[in-house]
């Protein structure tokens, strides 16, 4: 296995369950314990593996409304509609990207309401020009 296959594939396993013990991940590498540890430090210690996450379960974020919100931002004011969007805990990820719209914004809600409300609450942002949203209905892959 070259060293970019090993990491990937340690990622990967980390990504399945950040948890996992050195031991395991070593075995489902087919490495020692030792090699897998140095590895997982070499990748902590680079900056790759910026830290470990709470993944959330299928039964809790099925309880939850979520969405993708694509926005139109006037270029001047990119930098405080972002700073703006950071402020709102039913705000998970923004991307900027290509095409029509400049972000994706992904929103997540207890309620249809309360989603509805961040919606608005975005579209009243300073620089804000336009916004289109859709609920997501389910994950199918979820990495």
């Amino acid at each position: 296995m070259t060293k970019i296959n090993a990491d990937e594939t340690l990622l990967a396993l980390l990504r399945e369950d950040a948890r996992m013990p050195v031991a395991e991940l070593a075995r489902r590498m087919g490495v020692s314990r030792s090699t897998a540890q140095s590895r997982l430090e070499r990748l902590e210690r680079t900056g790759i593996i910026a830290g470990y996450a709470v993944k959330l379960s299928g039964r809790y974020l099925s309880s939850q409304i979520r969405a993708h919100l694509l926005v139109t931002v006037s270029p001047k004011l990119v930098s405080q509609v972002v700073k703006a969007l950071e402020a709102l805990i039913a705000v998970r990820t923004v991307h900027s990207v290509s095409g029509s719209f400049d972000m994706i914004v992904i929103l997540q809600a207890p309620s249809v309401a309360e989603l509805d409300a961040v919606i608005d609450r975005i579209g009243g942002i300073e620089g804000v020009e336009r916004t289109m949203s859709a609920i997501i209905l389910s994950t199918r892959i979820d990495r």
